[in-house]
């Protein structure tokens, strides 16, 4: 991934933090038919390793689990807030009209070698830590002892824990800092009449470059 300076984000933290809140992630590997990307749900355990590691499943008819260059990395992307940027926004658009429209975001490439896990035991433990991260937003979460223990018996069956030990982390965070202050507050100005969380979130993100937070 191409990273110019000004937008290269090495805060382990603010890494893991949108891993954590974007965890559908997008998992490219190498097998006999060349690249493959699944979209696959990974839960991060930051405490192992210099970079933590990255726990999901996949069907087991699903032939990535299988199908891999033993000696070669996965990676797997997560994308966080996105949002088109007009230049319209921007005063030396009216000042100068030498402006063109762009695209803000956030990503975090996760790059380490894949390990496939069949043990019943690590898979429901992986699920039980999975469903309780997201589960923990509604009032009344849902866990996997909810459902009957013979029906979780045959959906274990049915899948192929897979576990990545992060060896390496990259993080873009394109975010209007090459832009001037003047540009910033009208970016933060423009995304906030678009009501969506993508653009809610973005402006914070534009805003924190500023001196006040865009207050």
């Amino acid at each position: 991934m191409h990273i110019p300076k000004h937008f290269h984000q090495e805060d382990v933290a603010a890494l893991h933090a949108l891993m954590r809140s974007h965890p559908l992630s997008t998992l490219v590997t190498l097998g006999a038919d060349g690249l493959n990307a699944n979209h696959i749900p990974l839960h991060l355990s930051p405490e192992s390793g210099p970079y933590g590691v990255l726990r999901g499943h996949v069907a087991r008819v699903n032939p990535v689990w299988n199908d891999l260059h033993a000696d070669m990395d996965v990676l797997a992307i997560f994308h966080g807030p996105q949002a088109y940027i007009t230049p319209s926004w921007y005063p030396t658009k009216a000042e100068t009209g030498k402006a063109v429209p762009t695209w803000n975001y956030t990503t975090v490439h996760a790059y380490g070698r894949l390990r496939c896990i069949e043990s019943p035991v690590w898979l429901h433990d992986h699920l039980e830590a999975l469903t309780n991260a997201q589960e923990a937003a509604f009032s009344t979460p849902w866990q996997v002892a909810d459902a009957p223990e013979d029906y979780v018996g045959r959906m274990l069956n049915a899948i192929v824990g897979i576990e990545i030990s992060i060896t390496r982390l990259q993080g873009k965070w394109k975010t209007s800092q090459n832009q001037p202050g003047h540009n910033q507050e009208g970016v933060v100005r423009g995304l906030r009449t678009l009501g969506s969380t993508d653009a809610g979130l973005m402006a914070d993100l534009v805003a924190s470059h500023l001196p006040d937070g865009g207050n």
